[in-house]
């Protein structure tokens, strides 16, 4: 429906297990008045989809599935570029191995039907779905036997019915790979735990819902897509080496938190990289409007879908967005002292032109942005954009240089220039003050980089022709933490007053809280 509103004619090709489905919403849409040629449903397997892809009419990628495969599109999108010279959109929103964490001030009960929805649900097959519950120590023993006392009181069985708790997964393949992972990690010492095969279950693609106690989170090494979760404890004094941990898989999907204490809500929700964040409630079920959807790294490319910049990435020409931010330049934020700096630097050592250049970009900067979302009460939802952390800047001028870095601080990310030694542009960067030297970093190896298994490139900014967007771009391409596109301007284009899309550079997240389960909405009380 975005790319309909955006004004684009849709082709839609669903995964080769769900063409009834799909003709199903099509027929609707042709009934609710669009036009037959301007969508049109491609069933078919794999191959399908590799066609539409590689096919030149095909000017955007809207794609949900394995990470695989969407890296594997746009390795495919990244030998052609659309008719302005630019690369092709691709909007991937992938799995991720989601975690949720459970302190000792949690409440049992409601951490018990939170984890049981959030896993279980579906059959496991949401993306956002639970699949690493981590356990304070102290209530481990608790929270664990309360979890399987009600995976014991679920019924598997056919959808149709109500009494049906979990249904099957999509197909015996799916069983098949899921029933071999289970058996894989018993034999490895794992404790499993299952939910019994029942007389409806010998007829289905059923897997009952499992329960697998893991030491560390590194123990689980991809997403299962089905009923399974996996339970580790932590001692307290590890929680924020445990976070690392998490985030070093490279997921960042969805993410869960139950606890009272909002110091440490604060602090977890801060160290994440994940995409949702969801606090005193289930990790499933986002709602367009107050929960826009999307990860990062490893677990889409953004933007969210159902958030204020997805139809951007759906036109050519799109407008410049503006947001209001609740920092202004000053010593709030290093970005923010950085940028000031970087200002009077370039007006003493720069021409008047560039000067101004600089200081637009400023004016819309994109620190510390919050916007509240609407929500049931009891349920406060968050909208902010944050750094995507490091970025990868190719620049041919000094100019060029300038105003990637104006952006990359306007977005409070780290620029990664990719220079040679000696060159115009590695000598202007080694000349900024000192002051700005923690906020860049040269680059004379980019193979080194892209290898490097501490990297975390989140973007790219290129000045240049087609040619060098298009080497960058299948170089780009197998990158292993994260799916980047690169932007790419000209030196005529940014002389001529165009710039990077400085959003592009950020994250989005959204931050769901359960108001209810610690205190109450105190607005709403204040209104009594």
């Amino acid at each position: 429906s975005a790319a309909l509103a955006a004004g684009n004619v849709v082709l839609a090709k669903p995964a080769e297990q769900t063409p009834l489905i799909a003709s199903a919403a099509i027929k609707i849409l042709h009934q609710a008045g669009i036009p037959k040629d301007v969508v049109q449903l491609v069933p078919g397997a794999g191959d399908v989809g590799s066609a539409l892809v590689a096919d030149h009419r095909i000017q955007g990628v809207m794609f949900t599935g394995s990470t695989a495969v969407a890296a594997s599109i746009a390795e495919n999108l990244a030998q052609r570029l659309n008719a302005a010279g630019q690369p092709i959109p691709l909007i991937a929103e992938t799995g991720g191995l989601n975690a949720m964490i459970v302190d000792s001030s949690a409440l049992a009960e409601q951490v018990t039907a939170d984890v049981i929805n959030s896993a279980f649900d579906s059959a496991g097959q949401r993306c956002s779905a639970l699949r690493i519950l981590c356990v304070q120590e102290d209530v481990a023993d608790t929270i664990t036997t309360m979890l399987r006392g009600a995976m014991h009181e679920l019924r598997l069985g056919n959808p149709e019915q109500l009494h049906t708790d979990v249904g099957p997964v999509i197909d015996s393949e799916a069983q098949q790979s899921i029933a071999k992972y289970i058996e894989e990690i018993r034999t490895k010492g794992f404790k499993v735990e299952q939910l019994a095969d029942t007389a409806n279950t010998k007829c289905g693609t059923f897997i009952p819902p499992t329960l697998i106690e893991v030491n560390k989170a590194s123990d689980v090494t991809r997403e299962v897509f089905g009923p399974v979760l996996h339970i580790l404890r932590y001692q307290h004094s590890a929680l924020s080496e445990l976070i690392d941990e998490i985030n070093a898989n490279g997921y960042g999907l969805t993410f869960g938190i139950h606890s009272r204490i909002d110091e440490r809500i604060n602090r977890l929700s801060a160290q994440i990289k994940a995409g949702n964040v969801y606090v005193n409630r289930n990790i499933v079920g986002a709602v367009v409007g107050s929960q826009p959807f999307g990860g990062q790294g490893l677990s889409g490319t953004g933007p969210k879908a159902g958030g204020p910049l997805y139809l951007l990435r759906l036109v050519q020409h799109s407008p410049t967005i503006t947001f209001q931010s609740k920092l202004t330049e000053g010593k709030e934020h290093p970005a923010l002292e950085a940028m000031s700096i970087f200002k009077v630097w370039i007006k003493e050592h720069g021409r008047d032109s560039e000067a101004e250049r600089v200081e637009e970009i400023f004016e819309r900067h994109l620190i510390g942005i919050e916007k509240e979302l609407p929500g049931p009460t009891g349920e406060r939802n968050t909208y902010l954009l944050l750094a995507r952390g490091q970025v990868l800047c190719q620049a041919k001028t000094e100019f060029g240089a300038k105003l990637q870095l104006a952006n990359c601080l306007a977005s409070a990310n780290k620029a990664f220039f990719s220079v040679e030694k000696g060159s115009a542009v590695a000598t202007f960067l080694e000349q900024l003050p000192e002051a700005l030297q923690s906020h860049i970093q040269l680059i004379t190896d980019l193979d080194a980089l892209f290898n490097d298994q501490q990297s975390t490139l989140g973007a790219a900014l290129l000045e240049g022709d087609s040619d060098q967007l298009k080497t960058l771009a299948e170089r780009l391409a197998s990158y292993a933490a994260a799916i980047i596109q690169p932007q790419i301007l000209s030196t005529e284009a940014l002389k001529e007053g165009q710039n990077y899309r400085l959003e592009r550079l950020c994250v989005e997240r959204s931050l769901s809280i359960n108001t209810a389960a610690a205190g109450g909405n105190a607005t709403l009380m204040a209104m009594i």
